[in-house]
């Protein structure tokens, strides 16, 4: 057994870290990650693995190289052996120019699933995190024009989509909403108090299954 447990954060911009005033990204003592370092201690090593605009299976024709099906592979090839995978994603696939319901981010995130079950050995857990809603406001004048009404609906609809999907797969599941909020500020993106909040969930959640 390895003295040091490998887990991979495996995410979007809100992984990442992005400010929500979009002067730049948050350090690694405030974003989740290096909360989630901090709290679990020297016995486990956090990979960091966000790109802002990064999407289960959806090209983006202005972003390329963001879809998370694609990168999964070579980055469980990159870190292996892990211990665990925390991914959360489906934010950006909540873009207007996607059309896609909560049903089609569910399916694109299973497709990520399986290539994390099929590729790395040995096998990671995996804790899917659903991730934060979207901010009501965002499809007001001045914030994210990708995005709009019907995008903040799908986006509260995830949580119920990717707790099935963890049953049905049999990784764990957090809800981010429960612990965190957008910032009024962008409508989009975790502030301090929210990557503080998410990184405690998430270590809570490593820490029962290692007692």
């Amino acid at each position: 057994m390895r003295s040091v447990k490998n887990i991979l954060c495996f995410g979007d911009s809100n992984t990442f870290g992005l400010k929500p005033d979009g002067s730049g990204r948050y350090d690694f003592p405030v974003r989740y990650p290096g909360i989630l370092q901090e709290t679990l201690g020297s016995g486990y090593h956090i990979i960091e693995e966000g790109c802002p605009g990064r999407t289960t299976i959806f090209e983006d024709s202005k972003r390329p190289y963001k879809r998370g099906l694609d990168y999964i592979s070579p980055c469980l090839a990159s870190h292996t052996p892990l211990d665990y995978v925390i991914v959360m994603l489906g934010t950006n696939d909540c873009k207007t120019a996607f059309g896609a319901t909560s049903r089609d981010i569910a399916a694109g995130m299973a497709a990520i699933i399986a290539r994390i079950q099929n590729d790395a050995a040995p096998v990671p857990g995996i804790l899917l995190v659903s991730p934060i809603h979207l901010g009501i406001d965002i499809s007001k004048p001045g914030y994210d024009p990708e995005f709009d009404r019907a995008s903040v609906k799908v986006s509260l609809e995830l949580a119920e989509e990717y707790r099935l999907l963890a049953a049905e797969t049999g990784c764990g599941f957090l809800d981010a909403a429960a612990s965190a909020q957008a910032s009024p500020v962008d409508q989009e993106h975790l502030d301090d108090a929210g990557h503080r909040n998410l990184a405690l969930a998430a270590a809570s959640f490593i820490a029962d299954r290692e007692l």
